[in-house]
């Protein structure tokens, strides 16, 4: 049983991951790797002077494995209610269970349509429907969060990345019962 699983590793749910596995919560990562970002050039991420979107997303995953998040290959193809939280089953037929689901798809919105996710019309170039979430990355299925360009926020990788940030910082502070924050400091 997984504190969280993130559906994609892309900058949302990679940042997702490192977070919640950084705040000692047991993380599952299932990726399809089909995110988008693994086509891009990057020269507009703040910290980065340039990058290509595979190194990228290479180095989000490394980020949260490093801090025990579990990664595994794989397309959800299903995500149930369970007595504990929602199983999630894979098209390889694996199955794994988690409390909290965050949904960080990128472009797709079909597995969270087949669940019942609402969704809404996208407001980015080429992004027709993303799911209808709140301030906080909650979806009208509790215990179901969604971050990143599916969740309707801009495409670019910055963005997405504080996105996933974002709903991972509430997530563990809804598990926590208190605001959860991470600052680390300089070693001397």
């Amino acid at each position: 049983m997984y504190d969280i699983a993130i559906i994609g590793a892309g900058p949302a749910g990679a940042s997702a991951a490192l977070i919640t596995a950084k705040a000692g919560k047991k993380t599952l990562v299932i990726d399809s790797d089909k995110s988008v970002t693994k086509r891009a050039w990057i020269e507009n991420h703040y910290g980065v002077l340039e990058i290509s979107g595979p190194d990228l997303v290479a180095i989000g995953k490394k980020q949260a494995a490093k801090f025990g998040a579990e990664l595994k290959e794989g397309v959800v193809v299903n995500v149930t209610k369970s007595d504990s939280g929602f199983r999630l089953e894979t098209e390889d037929g694996a199955s794994y269970e988690a409390a909290h689901v965050v949904l960080a798809t990128g472009m797709l919105t079909d597995l969270a349509e087949k669940i019942g996710v609402r969704t809404k019309p996208g407001t980015e170039p080429r992004i027709k429907t993303v799911f209808d979430v709140d301030a906080d990355g909650k979806t009208n299925i509790p215990g179901i969060w969604a971050a990143g360009t599916a969740a309707g926020v801009s495409m670019h990788t910055i963005i997405t990345a504080g996105d996933g940030a974002k709903v991972a910082f509430n997530i563990v502070s809804e598990i926590n019962g208190e605001r959860y924050v991470d600052h680390d400091v300089l070693k001397s």
